[in-house]
């Protein structure tokens, strides 16, 4: 996060509290699982897993590799699954 400027990183700050309360306040990504937050020229995406009561934030970028990044999220999906499944086992 150091790379981004200070007020990105407060911005950040404040959509991980909102995900806290509410992880479906972005916009969804064609799939309820799948959203996006929207920060001038930054984007914010997560996935949701209810069954596991989790929010992953998968990357922050800009506007330009959209697309690319949308598809890559979509195709790993599950990678990231077992991500989270193997931190719950760790803790």
């Amino acid at each position: 996060m150091n790379k981004y400027p200070k007020d990105f990183q407060d911005r950040v700050d404040k959509i991980e509290n909102q995900l806290l309360e509410n992880p479906y306040v972005g916009d969804p990504l064609n799939v309820k699982w799948f959203r996006e937050k929207r920060y001038e020229k930054w984007r914010v995406y997560y996935l949701i897993y209810e069954d596991l009561k989790a929010v992953y934030i998968i990357t922050i970028i800009d506007k330009k590799d959209q697309q690319k990044v949308i598809n890559t999220i979509r195709i790993l999906f599950d990678y990231f699954r077992k991500e989270i499944e193997d931190l719950f086992h760790e803790n």
